[in-house]
Protein backbone atom coordinates (compact mmCIF):
# COMPACT_ATOMS: atom_id res chain seq x y z
CA UNK A 1 0.00 0.00 0.00
CA UNK A 2 1.41 3.64 -1.11
CA UNK A 3 1.52 5.99 1.73
CA UNK A 4 0.63 10.10 1.49
CA UNK A 5 3.49 11.65 2.69
CA UNK A 6 1.33 12.69 5.63
CA UNK A 7 0.84 9.38 6.78
CA UNK A 8 4.80 8.28 6.24
CA UNK A 9 5.60 5.83 9.02
CA UNK A 10 9.00 6.33 10.63
CA UNK A 11 11.81 4.22 9.11
CA UNK A 12 13.26 2.18 11.74
CA UNK A 13 16.80 0.44 11.10
CA UNK A 14 17.13 -3.57 11.82
CA UNK A 15 19.44 -2.54 14.59
CA UNK A 16 17.02 0.28 16.13
CA UNK A 17 14.25 -2.56 15.74
CA UNK A 18 16.36 -4.91 17.77
CA UNK A 19 17.38 -2.34 20.56
CA UNK A 20 13.79 -1.07 21.44
CA UNK A 21 12.80 -4.96 21.40
CA UNK A 22 15.74 -5.94 23.51
CA UNK A 23 14.33 -2.86 25.56
CA UNK A 24 10.44 -4.02 25.77
CA UNK A 25 12.36 -7.77 26.95
CA UNK A 26 13.90 -6.22 29.77
CA UNK A 27 11.28 -3.50 30.67
CA UNK A 28 13.55 -0.68 30.75
CA UNK A 29 11.98 2.36 31.56
CA UNK A 30 8.46 2.80 33.11
CA UNK A 31 5.03 1.47 31.08
CA UNK A 32 4.58 4.65 28.97
CA UNK A 33 8.22 3.86 27.59
CA UNK A 34 6.71 0.47 27.17
CA UNK A 35 4.02 1.94 25.21
CA UNK A 36 5.55 4.63 23.37
CA UNK A 37 8.19 1.98 22.08
CA UNK A 38 5.12 -0.94 21.44
CA UNK A 39 3.83 1.91 18.93
CA UNK A 40 6.90 3.18 17.42
CA UNK A 41 7.77 -0.99 16.48
CA UNK A 42 4.54 -1.15 15.14
CA UNK A 43 4.38 1.93 12.99
CA UNK A 44 7.91 0.87 12.17
CA UNK A 45 6.02 -2.58 10.74
CA UNK A 46 6.64 -4.96 13.14
CA UNK A 47 3.45 -7.02 13.97
CA UNK A 48 1.82 -7.27 17.60
CA UNK A 49 2.36 -11.40 17.32
CA UNK A 50 6.46 -10.94 16.84
CA UNK A 51 6.62 -8.01 19.36
CA UNK A 52 4.79 -10.50 21.36
CA UNK A 53 7.13 -13.20 20.41
CA UNK A 54 10.09 -11.47 21.16
CA UNK A 55 9.30 -9.58 24.20
CA UNK A 56 6.51 -11.41 26.22
CA UNK A 57 4.00 -8.19 25.57
CA UNK A 58 0.67 -9.91 24.40
CA UNK A 59 -1.43 -7.74 21.71
CA UNK A 60 -3.63 -7.08 24.44
CA UNK A 61 -0.94 -5.29 26.59
CA UNK A 62 0.67 -3.82 23.86
CA UNK A 63 -2.57 -2.15 23.26
CA UNK A 64 -3.42 -1.15 26.72
CA UNK A 65 0.13 0.44 27.53
CA UNK A 66 -0.40 2.63 23.88
CA UNK A 67 -3.20 3.83 24.23
CA UNK A 68 -2.96 4.75 28.22
CA UNK A 69 0.30 6.50 26.97
CA UNK A 70 -1.64 8.75 24.99
CA UNK A 71 -3.68 9.55 27.72
CA UNK A 72 -0.71 10.15 30.03
CA UNK A 73 0.81 12.45 27.67
CA UNK A 74 -2.88 14.38 27.32
CA UNK A 75 -3.07 14.41 31.05
CA UNK A 76 0.42 15.63 31.34
CA UNK A 77 -0.54 18.52 28.38
CA UNK A 78 -3.82 19.07 30.64
CA UNK A 79 -1.63 20.77 33.68
CA UNK A 80 -2.42 18.48 36.40
CA UNK A 81 0.24 18.67 38.93
CA UNK A 82 3.57 16.86 39.43
CA UNK A 83 2.48 13.93 42.33
CA UNK A 84 -0.38 13.10 40.07
CA UNK A 85 2.00 12.32 36.90
CA UNK A 86 4.66 10.58 39.44
CA UNK A 87 1.27 8.49 40.55
CA UNK A 88 0.67 7.53 37.58
CA UNK A 89 3.98 6.64 36.43
CA UNK A 90 3.52 3.78 39.00
CA UNK A 91 1.36 0.34 37.41
CA UNK A 92 -1.33 2.55 36.53
CA UNK A 93 -2.10 2.05 32.65
CA UNK A 94 -5.22 0.24 33.60
CA UNK A 95 -6.53 3.19 34.73
CA UNK A 96 -5.64 5.69 32.30
CA UNK A 97 -6.79 3.03 30.09
CA UNK A 98 -10.34 3.94 31.06
CA UNK A 99 -10.41 8.07 30.14
CA UNK A 100 -9.41 7.02 26.66
CA UNK A 101 -13.07 7.99 26.05
CA UNK A 102 -12.82 11.15 27.15
CA UNK A 103 -11.25 14.94 25.76
CA UNK A 104 -8.20 16.21 27.11
CA UNK A 105 -10.29 18.64 29.53
CA UNK A 106 -12.17 15.54 30.81
CA UNK A 107 -9.27 13.30 30.94
CA UNK A 108 -6.79 15.58 32.83
CA UNK A 109 -9.53 15.99 35.39
CA UNK A 110 -10.54 12.70 35.87
CA UNK A 111 -7.06 11.34 36.64
CA UNK A 112 -7.20 14.49 39.37
CA UNK A 113 -9.96 12.84 40.74
CA UNK A 114 -8.66 8.81 40.35
CA UNK A 115 -5.36 10.44 42.39
CA UNK A 116 -7.59 11.85 44.64
CA UNK A 117 -9.70 8.75 45.72
CA UNK A 118 -6.89 6.65 45.05
CA UNK A 119 -9.44 4.89 42.47
CA UNK A 120 -8.86 1.45 41.36
CA UNK A 121 -9.93 0.33 37.79
CA UNK A 122 -13.01 -0.81 38.57
CA UNK A 123 -13.67 2.80 39.94
CA UNK A 124 -12.50 4.79 36.71
CA UNK A 125 -14.80 2.96 34.76
CA UNK A 126 -17.45 4.34 36.73
CA UNK A 127 -15.66 8.07 36.34
CA UNK A 128 -15.06 7.75 32.37
CA UNK A 129 -18.77 6.69 32.25
CA UNK A 130 -20.02 9.32 34.71
CA UNK A 131 -18.46 12.46 33.08
CA UNK A 132 -18.60 10.99 29.62
CA UNK A 133 -22.92 10.51 30.01
CA UNK A 134 -23.13 13.83 32.43
CA UNK A 135 -21.33 16.06 29.90
CA UNK A 136 -24.29 15.14 27.25
CA UNK A 137 -26.59 16.70 30.28
CA UNK A 138 -27.51 20.17 28.81
CA UNK A 139 -28.19 21.51 32.42
CA UNK A 140 -27.60 19.15 35.23
CA UNK A 141 -30.15 19.51 38.72
CA UNK A 142 -29.49 22.12 40.95
CA UNK A 143 -26.47 21.53 43.64
CA UNK A 144 -24.11 19.52 40.95
CA UNK A 145 -21.61 21.09 39.11
CA UNK A 146 -19.57 19.91 36.20
CA UNK A 147 -16.47 18.56 38.87
CA UNK A 148 -16.34 15.07 37.75
CA UNK A 149 -16.42 14.35 41.45
CA UNK A 150 -19.84 15.95 41.32
CA UNK A 151 -20.81 13.64 38.07
CA UNK A 152 -20.05 10.62 39.83
CA UNK A 153 -22.12 12.03 42.17
CA UNK A 154 -24.76 13.11 40.15
CA UNK A 155 -24.94 9.60 39.18
CA UNK A 156 -25.65 7.85 42.64
CA UNK A 157 -28.24 10.06 43.59
CA UNK A 158 -30.25 9.57 40.56
CA UNK A 159 -29.78 5.90 40.91
CA UNK A 160 -30.17 6.10 44.11
CA UNK A 161 -33.39 7.86 44.04
CA UNK A 162 -34.68 4.61 41.91
CA UNK A 163 -34.25 2.17 44.58
CA UNK A 164 -36.55 0.78 46.69
CA UNK A 165 -33.72 -2.00 48.03
CA UNK A 166 -32.48 0.45 51.12
CA UNK A 167 -29.28 -1.28 51.46
CA UNK A 168 -28.27 -0.45 47.92
CA UNK A 169 -29.96 2.68 48.33
CA UNK A 170 -27.59 2.93 51.18
CA UNK A 171 -24.41 2.08 49.36
CA UNK A 172 -25.15 4.34 46.38
CA UNK A 173 -25.44 7.54 48.78
CA UNK A 174 -22.48 6.59 50.67
CA UNK A 175 -20.85 6.44 46.70
CA UNK A 176 -21.74 9.62 46.16
CA UNK A 177 -21.39 11.05 49.53
CA UNK A 178 -17.25 9.89 48.96
CA UNK A 179 -17.02 11.91 45.08
CA UNK A 180 -19.38 14.66 45.68
CA UNK A 181 -16.97 17.64 45.26
CA UNK A 182 -19.03 20.49 46.11
CA UNK A 183 -20.77 21.14 49.45
CA UNK A 184 -24.66 21.78 47.62
CA UNK A 185 -23.70 17.95 45.83
CA UNK A 186 -23.46 16.65 49.50
CA UNK A 187 -26.28 18.37 50.96
CA UNK A 188 -28.80 17.04 48.12
CA UNK A 189 -27.57 13.31 48.32
CA UNK A 190 -27.64 13.83 52.28
CA UNK A 191 -31.65 14.59 51.46
CA UNK A 192 -31.43 10.84 50.38
CA UNK A 193 -31.09 9.91 54.35
CA UNK A 194 -34.61 11.40 55.71
CA UNK A 195 -36.36 11.28 52.11
CA UNK A 196 -37.46 7.55 51.09
CA UNK A 197 -39.59 8.64 48.11
CA UNK A 198 -38.83 6.15 44.87
CA UNK A 199 -38.56 8.08 41.42
CA UNK A 200 -39.43 6.04 38.88
CA UNK A 201 -36.81 4.70 36.54
CA UNK A 202 -36.61 5.85 32.86
CA UNK A 203 -35.20 3.42 30.63
CA UNK A 204 -33.75 3.66 27.23
CA UNK A 205 -35.68 2.05 24.64
CA UNK A 206 -34.42 -1.12 23.29
CA UNK A 207 -32.05 -0.76 19.81
CA UNK A 208 -33.76 -1.67 16.78
CA UNK A 209 -31.58 -4.72 16.04
CA UNK A 210 -31.95 -6.08 12.75
CA UNK A 211 -30.28 -9.31 11.22
CA UNK A 212 -30.71 -11.00 7.36
CA UNK A 213 -31.63 -14.33 8.03
CA UNK A 214 -33.44 -15.40 5.31
CA UNK A 215 -31.49 -15.70 1.24
CA UNK A 216 -34.48 -14.01 0.20
CA UNK A 217 -33.65 -10.56 1.31
CA UNK A 218 -30.67 -11.09 0.13
CA UNK A 219 -30.56 -8.59 -3.18
CA UNK A 220 -29.09 -8.88 -5.87
CA UNK A 221 -27.39 -5.95 -7.30
CA UNK A 222 -26.89 -5.76 -11.23
CA UNK A 223 -25.85 -3.04 -13.86
CA UNK A 224 -28.59 -0.96 -15.37
CA UNK A 225 -28.69 0.05 -18.97
CA UNK A 226 -29.56 3.97 -19.43
CA UNK A 227 -30.06 4.18 -23.03
CA UNK A 228 -33.62 3.34 -24.70
CA UNK A 229 -33.66 1.09 -26.64
CA UNK A 230 -30.63 -1.07 -25.12
CA UNK A 231 -27.33 -1.31 -27.67
CA UNK A 232 -24.90 -4.04 -27.98
CA UNK A 233 -23.01 -1.15 -27.18
CA UNK A 234 -23.97 0.19 -24.43
CA UNK A 235 -24.83 -3.65 -22.93
CA UNK A 236 -20.63 -3.97 -23.68
CA UNK A 237 -19.65 -0.73 -21.98
CA UNK A 238 -21.39 -1.36 -18.44
CA UNK A 239 -18.84 -2.31 -15.80
CA UNK A 240 -19.19 -5.02 -13.23
CA UNK A 241 -20.07 -4.51 -9.86
CA UNK A 242 -17.87 -5.10 -7.43
CA UNK A 243 -19.72 -6.34 -4.15
CA UNK A 244 -17.62 -5.75 -0.27
CA UNK A 245 -19.19 -7.59 2.27
CA UNK A 246 -20.83 -8.64 4.75
CA UNK A 247 -23.34 -5.43 3.77
CA UNK A 248 -22.84 -6.24 0.02
CA UNK A 249 -22.24 -2.49 -0.58
CA UNK A 250 -20.68 -1.50 -3.89
CA UNK A 251 -18.22 1.51 -5.58
CA UNK A 252 -19.66 2.89 -8.47
CA UNK A 253 -17.07 4.21 -11.55
CA UNK A 254 -19.25 8.16 -10.83
CA UNK A 255 -18.38 8.03 -7.77
CA UNK A 256 -20.56 7.36 -4.22
CA UNK A 257 -21.39 3.92 -2.32
CA UNK A 258 -24.35 2.23 -2.17
CA UNK A 259 -25.69 -0.48 0.18
CA UNK A 260 -28.66 -2.61 -0.59
CA UNK A 261 -31.36 -2.47 2.06
CA UNK A 262 -34.43 -5.32 2.22
CA UNK A 263 -37.80 -2.79 1.93
CA UNK A 264 -38.72 -3.38 5.62
CA UNK A 265 -41.37 -1.31 6.44
CA UNK A 266 -38.72 0.80 8.94
CA UNK A 267 -36.72 1.66 5.87
CA UNK A 268 -39.84 2.58 3.30
CA UNK A 269 -41.63 4.99 6.05
CA UNK A 270 -37.69 6.63 6.31
CA UNK A 271 -38.10 9.93 4.19
CA UNK A 272 -34.00 10.38 3.83
CA UNK A 273 -32.28 7.37 5.11
CA UNK A 274 -28.37 7.40 4.72
CA UNK A 275 -25.78 4.19 6.37
CA UNK A 276 -23.09 4.12 7.92
CA UNK A 277 -20.88 1.36 9.04
CA UNK A 278 -20.23 0.88 12.67
CA UNK A 279 -18.69 -2.01 15.16
CA UNK A 280 -21.65 -3.73 17.65
CA UNK A 281 -19.31 -2.69 20.78
CA UNK A 282 -19.77 1.08 19.65
CA UNK A 283 -22.96 1.14 20.12
CA UNK A 284 -24.75 2.85 23.16
CA UNK A 285 -26.00 -0.36 24.26
CA UNK A 286 -24.48 -3.53 24.52
CA UNK A 287 -25.33 -6.51 21.81
CA UNK A 288 -24.82 -10.46 23.13
CA UNK A 289 -22.42 -12.24 20.27
CA UNK A 290 -19.08 -11.44 18.94
CA UNK A 291 -18.13 -8.10 18.17
CA UNK A 292 -19.15 -7.70 14.50
CA UNK A 293 -19.22 -4.73 11.64
CA UNK A 294 -23.11 -3.20 11.58
CA UNK A 295 -24.88 -0.98 9.45
CA UNK A 296 -26.43 2.21 10.87
CA UNK A 297 -29.25 3.90 8.96
CA UNK A 298 -30.49 6.86 10.11
CA UNK A 299 -32.80 9.11 8.57
CA UNK A 300 -31.66 12.93 8.26
CA UNK A 301 -35.15 14.26 7.81
CA UNK A 302 -35.96 13.40 11.24
CA UNK A 303 -34.52 15.80 13.61
CA UNK A 304 -37.26 16.46 16.45
CA UNK A 305 -36.34 14.83 19.94
CA UNK A 306 -38.60 12.05 20.77
CA UNK A 307 -37.87 10.14 23.80
CA UNK A 308 -38.46 7.01 22.46
CA UNK A 309 -35.58 6.93 19.93
CA UNK A 310 -32.13 7.36 19.75
CA UNK A 311 -30.41 9.84 17.72
CA UNK A 312 -27.25 10.59 15.91
CA UNK A 313 -25.76 13.36 16.77
CA UNK A 314 -22.44 15.42 16.91
CA UNK A 315 -20.31 16.20 20.06
CA UNK A 316 -17.21 18.22 20.47
CA UNK A 317 -15.15 15.39 18.22
CA UNK A 318 -17.43 13.08 16.98
CA UNK A 319 -20.68 12.09 15.78
CA UNK A 320 -22.50 9.70 18.35
CA UNK A 321 -25.56 7.85 18.72
CA UNK A 322 -27.53 8.81 21.80
CA UNK A 323 -30.82 8.56 23.80
CA UNK A 324 -31.15 11.59 26.06
CA UNK A 325 -33.90 12.57 28.76
CA UNK A 326 -34.06 16.03 27.76
CA UNK A 327 -33.87 17.63 23.96
CA UNK A 328 -29.93 17.58 23.42
CA UNK A 329 -27.70 20.32 23.20
CA UNK A 330 -25.97 18.56 20.68
CA UNK A 331 -26.92 19.20 16.90
CA UNK A 332 -29.20 16.18 15.59
CA UNK A 333 -27.98 14.94 12.63
CA UNK A 334 -30.69 12.50 12.62
CA UNK A 335 -32.92 9.87 14.02
CA UNK A 336 -32.56 5.93 14.24
CA UNK A 337 -33.74 4.01 11.60
CA UNK A 338 -32.38 0.33 12.27
CA UNK A 339 -29.04 -1.55 12.98
CA UNK A 340 -28.53 -4.12 10.71
CA UNK A 341 -26.07 -7.18 11.81
CA UNK A 342 -24.33 -9.21 8.90
CA UNK A 343 -25.82 -12.12 7.43
CA UNK A 344 -25.59 -15.58 8.80
CA UNK A 345 -25.70 -18.17 5.89
CA UNK A 346 -23.23 -21.26 6.09
CA UNK A 347 -22.88 -21.87 3.00
CA UNK A 348 -24.23 -19.23 0.30
CA UNK A 349 -23.03 -21.04 -2.94
CA UNK A 350 -26.37 -23.71 -1.86
CA UNK A 351 -28.58 -20.60 -2.96
CA UNK A 352 -27.52 -21.25 -6.67
CA UNK A 353 -27.50 -24.77 -6.81
CA UNK A 354 -30.78 -26.32 -7.85
CA UNK A 355 -32.95 -28.71 -5.55
CA UNK A 356 -30.68 -32.38 -5.32
CA UNK A 357 -32.17 -35.38 -3.81
CA UNK A 358 -31.32 -38.95 -2.69
CA UNK A 359 -32.77 -41.62 -4.83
Amino acid sequence: MTNTPQDKQPQLSDTEIQSKLRSLLHKEGTWIDWGKTCQELQKAGCEPAQIFEDTGFQASQQNLVIVAAQVYDSVAQGGVPEAVLSYFQGPKSDILHEFRILNQEQRAQAAQLAYDKKSDVDEAHEIAKAVKEVSRLSQLPGGFTNHPGDMVAYLCWKRARQKKDLQERSRLIAKGLKFASSQSAREAIEKLLSDFTVVSQKTAPLLPVYRLEVEEELPRIIPLVVTSPPTREAIEALSGVEIQEPFRSINLNTGGCFVPVPGWQLILKAVDPVGYLSTSDRLPKYLSGRIEQVLVIIDRAAKEWDINSYFLVETETQLELQWCETPPEANIIGQLVLIMRPKKILDEGNITQPWQMDD
